[in-house]
C-alpha cells in the first residue's frame, strides 16, 4: 500500500464503545446560511444569553434540511429527532440490538422468515394517545415507501400486519440478517408515529420520545421541551438503550456552520455542547479546562467519495476504475486532517479485531498512479469531458479532500470542475443524476455493513446496481450465522473495489466539546442529551 510521506497508517483497531467517547456519525446533514443579527458572536440567539432555567444550548454544524426522521437521512436530523421519535429497537453501548418501543426482542420462526414483535403497553404519544400495533404497522409502511433504507428492507418483506393489539408480525421472503439493525438505526429512522398524522409530508411532528418539538425557526434554532407523559423503559441506561429521562427541561439546537465560531462559543461558555470541531482546536480546548472539556472520538468514521453510476462520464465502470487508480487516499486524508494522530490510511472497511475485517481490494487502494489511470481512461474512451466534483466547505475536510482529488485527476489527464456548495445544496443536487459526477462525504463506522454507507442499498445517490452486487449481497444478507457472514464479506468488499460505486479513503477521529456544566453526558454515535443534566 502506497502512502504519502506525511500520512500515517497507525492502527485504529477495535470498535470503541461510548465509555471510550466513541461518536461516529453518518454526516449527510445539511447546511445553514448566516444567522445574521439574531445571533451573538458565538451563534446563540441574544435572548437566550440571559435566560434562566434548565436549558441546554447545543451548537450543531448546520441547519437540518427536514425534521422528518424518515426522509431526513442525515446525521443532523437523527441527532435532533431521536429525542422526539423512537424506533422499535435501538443499540446498547456495545452495539447489540435491544428493545425500545418493542417489549422484547422478536420471536423468530425456525425458518427465520417470521418475526413476531411484542409492543410495550402504556406508551403515549405527545398528543396523549397510547401507541398500538396499528400505529407501528402504518409507520413501518411509510418508512418502507419513503426512506432509502426502508425501501431496501421492503424488498425483503413478504408481509406486515398487526397480529394483536400490541404485536406486529413481519414475514420475510428469505432470511435477512440485518433486519433488526435496520429497524434500530437512527439515520432515516423507522420511527413510530401516530397513524392519524402520517402523510407524505408531515405537518405534525408527534412521537413517543422524552422530548417534544416546541419550535423551529430555520437557520436559527430548533427547540425541544420535556414531554411530561413520557413512558420510560425500566432497564438501566446503556448506550441508546434502557431508561431515558429528560433531566434538562429544554434542548436548543443551534446551527453554527462556522467551525471556529463553534470553538469560540464552547470556550466562552455560550454553548453547553459544540459538535464537530477542527482538530487543530484540541490544544485551545485543553487549555480551556476545566470550564470546557474536549471530547476526542476515535474511529469516528470514514470519508468516502460517491460516484454517479447512472449518468455522466463516471457511469462507465472503466472510467471509475481509472479515477480510482489516479486517486491517492493518503494525500487526501492528510489534506483533510493534517495531524496523523487523527487519521489512518488503510484499505479495510472494518478495523482489525472485528468480524468483518478484510484486506480484500488492498492492491486497488491508494494507488496514486496517474500513468496507469491515463491509460485506463483512454481504453475506456474518455475524451476530455469534465469530471464534476461536488464538495461543501461546511465540512472543511470534505473541501480539502476535493481539492487534492481534483489535482490528482488532472495529473492523470482528466478535466475537472469543482463545484463548491453549501451542504444543503449538495444534499439536494445529489438526488439529480444530471448535475454531478462525484461528491465527497463521510459515514459512521458501524458493526453491521448494511447500515452504512447508504450506497450499499439501491436507492441512495450514486444508484449502484449490478448483477454481481445483487448476487453477493443476497448471499451475505440471507446468512444469519455471524461467522459465515464474515466469511462472505471479503467478496462484497472486493466488489466495491472492482465496480467502484464509491471509494473509501481511510478512518478518522473527530473532536467535539462540552461545558463542565453539562454533566452525565455519554458520547455516542449521534450525540443525545436525555439522562444528561446541567450542574
Amino acid at each position: 500500500m502506497k502512502q504519502p510521506s506525511d500520512a500515517s497508517s497507525s492502527s485504529l483497531a477495535g470498535l470503541p464503545v461510548p465509555g471510550s467517547a466513541m461518536a461516529r456519525r453518518t454526516c449527510l446533514g445539511v447546511g445553514a446560511g448566516a444567522l445574521g443579527g439574531l445571533l451573538l458572536g458565538g451563534g446563540m440567539p441574544a435572548a437566550w444569553a440571559q435566560s434562566a432555567g434548565s436549558a441546554a444550548n447545543l451548537a450543531m454544524v448546520a441547519e437540518p434540511q427536514s425534521l422528518d426522521p424518515m426522509i431526513g437521512s442525515s446525521d443532523l436530523v437523527a441527532t435532533i429527532m431521536q429525542h422526539v421519535y423512537e424506533p422499535l429497537y435501538t443499540f446498547d453501548s456495545k452495539w447489540n440490538v435491544v428493545p425500545m418501543l418493542a417489549e422484547s426482542l422478536p420471536r423468530i420462526s425456525k425458518d427465520g422468515l417470521t418475526y413476531t414483535i411484542p409492543l410495550r403497553k402504556g406508551v403515549r404519544f405527545h398528543h396523549d394517545r397510547e401507541m398500538d400495533a396499528a400505529d407501528v404497522v402504518a409507520s413501518l409502511q411509510r418508512w418502507m415507501e419513503l426512506a432509502a433504507r426502508g425501501k431496501a428492507v421492503a424488498k425483503e418483506i413478504a408481509g406486515l400486519r398487526a397480529s394483536a393489539p400490541l404485536a406486529v408480525e413481519i414475514r420475510l421472503k428469505a432470511p435477512y440478517a440485518p433486519l433488526l439493525a435496520q429497524l434500530a438505526l437512527p439515520g432515516a429512522m423507522a420511527a413510530v408515529m401516530p397513524k392519524e398524522v402520517l402523510a407524505p409530508q408531515l405537518k405534525e411532528f408527534v412521537g413517543t420520545g422524552p422530548y417534544r418539538l416546541k419550535e423551529r425557526r430555520p437557520d436559527q434554532f430548533t427547540v425541544l421541551v420535556r414531554f411530561a407523559g413520557y413512558s420510560a423503559r425500566s432497564e438501566a441506561p446503556d448506550g441508546y438503550g434502557g431508561r431515558r429521562q429528560a433531566l434538562i427541561e429544554e434542548l436548543r439546537f443551534v446551527p453554527v456552520p462556522n467551525a471556529n465560531t463553534r470553538v469560540e462559543g464552547a470556550l466562552s461558555g455560550q454553548f453547553h455542547f459544540a459538535d464537530l470541531l477542527p482538530v487543530e482546536a484540541m490544544g485551545r480546548l485543553e487549555r480551556g479546562a476545566p470550564a470546557v472539556q474536549p471530547i476526542l472520538t476515535p474511529n469516528f468514521g470514514f470519508p468516502y467519495v460517491v460516484f454517479n453510476t447512472r449518468e455522466g462520464v463516471l457511469a462507465s465502470q472503466a472510467v471509475r476504475q481509472a479515477v480510482q487508480g489516479a486517486a491517492g487516499a493518503g494525500e487526501m486524508m492528510a489534506a483533510g486532517f493534517g495531524d496523523s494522530r487523527f487519521f489512518a490510511v488503510e484499505p479495510n472497511f472494518f478495523p482489525k479485531g472485528t468480524p468483518y475485517y478484510s484486506a480484500a481490494g488492498a492492491k486497488q487502494y491508494n494507488e496514486r498512479n496517474p500513468q496507469l489511470a491515463r491509460e485506463l481512461a483512454a481504453k475506456a474512451g474518455y475524451n476530455g469531458q469534465p469530471v464534476r466534483i461536488m464538495a461543501s466547505r461546511q465540512y472543511e475536510f470534505h473541501y480539502n479532500m476535493a481539492l487534492v482529488m481534483s489535482e490528482q485527476l488532472k495529473k492523470a489527464g482528466f478535466k475537472t470542475e469543482l463545484q463548491v456548495v453549501d451542504w444543503a445544496t449538495l444534499v439536494q443536487r445529489r438526488n439529480d443524476a444530471k448535475l454531478w459526477d462525484l461528491y465527497v462525504t463521510h459515514s459512521g463506522l458501524f458493526p453491521e455493513p448494511m447500515v452504512s454507507p447508504p450506497q450499499m442499498g439501491d436507492d441512495a445517490p450514486g444508484w449502484w446496481d449490478s448483477p454481481a452486487k445483487k448476487e453477493r449481497l443476497a448471499a451475505f444478507n440471507h446468512e444469519a450465522d455471524l461467522g459465515k457472514r464474515a466469511a462472505l464479506w471479503p467478496a462484497v468488499q472486493q466488489l466495491v473495489y472492482d465496480e467502484v460505486p464509491f471509494m473509501e479513503l481511510g478512518k478518522f477521529n473527530a473532536l467535539s466539546a462540552r461545558s463542565q456544566k453539562l454533566q452525565s453526558y455519554t458520547p455516542m454515535v449521534w450525540p443525545f442529551f436525555w439522562n444528561a443534566r446541567l450542574g
